[in-house]
């Protein structure tokens, strides 16, 4: 019983961050049953199954507070799907480390632009509303689920900063399109699952527990995404990025670094990102003040 509420916990948590963000709910689930000795694709098959709720719920909150562009939903969430179901019935005999690493030196790049880009000078408005190409989302989304699948995670680590690097979209929208269309992903991988293991390779009161703890913060996690300023919650998708992926290639057989000295460099990039964050809500504060600065004086002058 007690791993079952530690379990609810962490989905609520994992929720929190994916639904804010757009990212984290299948890393850290999928992170937690590997740590108590379950096989990875249980893991991803149980992960994938509770996110089949999760993520119906984000998608119904980041929609009723304007979150979600639904032809970026079309255009990833399909070939998304595609993936995930491919990834999952291969799974078995598919492994994911030797890309692992290239993939997260590619996410790590692009964590790092999104980083500096929303920390030192928000979103530029020359792009936002040019569409999104489904030339462009199409390979994105087929990627990305499929490396969700056969990870227990990565749809919204792929998917969100590819997205927020085109800077065509406003971060709450990336993130509330990705949380939407990763409803399709998390259908389409668990049929493949179901096709690979049979409905025994599902830890069901895990799944369970993950859902029931999903549920309640994706409400509260669209909200946050509503409300935060976009230039603050880029910076912080971010640097979200760069430590999971530093993180990810630490752990891998291309370097090697002591566990001090790893630590050392997860507190340097948790003080960096903690500061550009700072950084970014202060300037964001300074720009409001001087639209409403000139807003007055605009007033003030046609008044008089």
């Amino acid at each position: 019983m007690r791993q079952l509420i530690l379990l609810a916990l962490v989905g609520l948590g994992a929720q929190l961050v994916d639904g804010s963000l757009g990212m984290a709910y299948g890393v850290t689930s999928t992170t937690l049953l590997l740590a108590v000795g379950t096989n990875p694709a249980a893991a991803s098959a149980t992960v994938h199954l509770a996110e089949i709720g999760t993520t119906a719920a984000s998608g119904l909150a980041h929609w009723r507070f304007g979150n979600v562009d639904w032809r970026v939903v079309a255009r990833i969430g399909v070939p998304g799907a595609i993936g995930a179901f491919a990834g999952a019935t291969f799974l078995s005999w598919l492994s994911t480390e030797t890309a692992a690493p290239i993939m997260s030196l590619v996410l790590l790049a692009l964590g790092l632009y999104v980083l500096i880009r929303f920390t030192f000078s928000g979103i530029s408005t020359a792009h936002l509303h040019k569409p999104l190409r489904r030339r462009f989302l199409s390979p994105l989304g087929l990627v990305a689920g499929f490396i969700d699948a056969t990870g227990g995670g990565g749809w919204g680590p792929v998917g969100t900063p590819a997205i927020l690097a085109s800077g065509r979209l406003e971060p709450r929208k990336v993130i509330g399109s990705i949380d939407t269309s990763e409803f399709l992903v998390a259908l389409a991988a668990s049929l493949g699952f179901l096709v690979g293991l049979g409905s025994g390779g599902v830890i069901l009161p895990a799944a369970a527990a993950l859902l029931v703890g999903g549920l309640i913060a994706a409400p509260l996690a669209a909200w946050l995404v509503r409300h935060l300023p976009p230039r603050v919650l880029g910076a912080a998708v971010g640097g979200l990025i760069v430590l999971t992926n530093v993180r990810t290639l630490i752990r891998s057989d291309i370097i090697t670094v002591s566990s001090p000295a790893s630590n050392a460099i997860y507190l340097g990039i948790a003080v960096v990102w903690a500061a550009a964050v700072a950084y970014s809500l202060r300037e964001h504060r300074r720009s409001v003040s001087s639209s409403a600065a000139t807003s007055s004086a605009l007033a003030d002058s046609s008044v008089g």
